[in-house]
């Protein structure tokens, strides 16, 4: 398996520097710059990449080895005429990549938000700092915050009750963190920009888009790609929902093993493949994480190593645990990963084709805490999930060798 770092560009507090000493060589990246929609011209790329892989002869070389992620823009999503054009700019950039040697993308299908928290620093008993979803603080947020129109008639009597209890008992300023906090996962909103405005006029574009109209733009989309992704030699690799249930009447349609067999069984073209994010699935109770691994490991080609711990009480709110310490036992997954890719050099000695993985949704922890960070990047708890998932990948090797 190739270790692989996230790195969000010259403006990362955690630099290129920081990621050669974490010991990974392949580094996954986006050109954030380009608003979404545009095209990634080559000349955009390179001199990304060049920042990524320049070297001396003192210094460890990196590689720009895994996009995430060219974004989509919201009229694809919806359906909208002038979807065309920018179905058109994507794969343009797809094929500029890969004409500059980058093969493997992951991109996620997700409506408005990408992904969703209500804390992004949760504190733990050992002193560090996690992200997390508690459904009340969402509940609270959707129905009395944004005021979202129906909103009511999404939630139960008992659920509206404890979301008005969870509100009252909430001084202004963490109302406010709240709302800066889910709106941090809209696009671009790792550098801000948004507010309560925005995200509502967002959300009232989806009123008449159900989950069959979503699936049939997200089958329109993969159709066009798929072809030309064949022909560049790119591997495309869905990224789950995050959180894998639906949010603010928001259609959710990669969020379960069945939302994956459709897409796979209607597209079955092996570019057509997975981001495995543990994590994501894994916040969700009815998903068997191991048996989707195991289903879908020959369509694998990036994954996100993250855990998660589920609220016994409601089955919905969770938090971010250490790597190798969530509901899903990481080990099996690994293994699952090992022997796939044992599977691939047996099937074709020339294959190369192993699995990036990266550390995901590190801890904010020692000298990490109080400095600026994106949320779940900081660089020491990432560090130590990387470090935990390297050990248990050495040993599990040796005893698959």
């Amino acid at each position: 398996m190739l270790e692989s770092w996230r790195w969000f560009g010259p403006n990362d507090p955690v630099s290129l520097d920081d990621v050669r000493q974490t010991g990974a060589k392949n580094v996954v990246s986006a050109l954030h710059d380009v608003p979404i929609g545009e095209v990634w011209t080559i000349g955009k790329i390179k001199s990304h990449q060049s920042l990524i892989n320049k070297f001396n002869r003192s210094s460890s070389p990196l590689n720009w080895s895994v996009i995430e992620s060219i974004p989509l823009h919201e009229d694809i999503k919806l359906g909208r005429k002038n979807s065309q054009i920018y179905i058109h700019n994507w794969i343009t950039s797809m094929e500029n990549a890969a004409k500059s040697g980058i093969k493997t993308i992951c991109y996620n299908f997700m409506p408005v938000i990408d992904w969703t928290r209500t804390d992004l620093n949760l504190h733990l008993p050992n002193g560090a700092f996690a992200l997390s979803f508690d459904y009340k603080k969402f509940s609270a947020f959707d129905l009395f915050i944004l005021q979202r129109p129906n909103a009511r008639d999404e939630y139960s009597d008992s659920e509206i009750d404890e979301a008005r209890e969870t509100f009252d008992n909430m001084p202004q300023d963490q109302r406010d963190q709240l709302t800066s906090n889910i709106i941090r996962g809209l696009p671009g909103g790792i550098s801000g920009g948004h507010d309560l405005k925005d995200f509502s006029s967002a959300l009232a574009n989806y009123q008449n888009v159900s989950s069959a109209d979503l699936r049939e733009n997200l089958h329109n989309f993969i159709s066009q790609v798929i072809p030309r992704a064949e022909l560049a030699g790119v591997k495309l690799a869905i990224h789950p929902d995050d959180p894998p249930r639906t949010l603010f009447g928001l259609p959710r349609i990669i969020s379960t093993q069945n939302d994956l067999e459709e897409l796979f069984s209607r597209e079955p073209s092996p570019a057509n493949g997975l981001t495995l994010c543990v994590g994501s699935l894994a916040s969700r109770r009815d998903n068997d994480v191991v048996s989707i691994a195991t289903r879908y490991a020959n369509r694998t080609y990036f994954a996100h190593l993250r855990a998660v711990k589920l609220d016994r009480d409601d089955n919905t709110s969770f938090f971010e645990a250490n790597h190798l310490d969530g509901d899903v036992n990481m080990i099996k997954i690994l293994r699952i990963l090992l022997n796939e890719e044992r599977r691939r050099r047996l099937d074709d000695q020339n294959n190369k084709n192993e699995i990036f993985f990266r550390p995901d949704h590190g801890h904010q922890m020692m000298d990490d805490i109080g400095k600026k960070i994106n949320p779940g990047y900081s660089a020491i708890g990432r560090l130590k999930g990387l470090a935990e998932l390297r050990g248990a990948i050495r040993a599990l090797a040796d005893e698959l060798s």
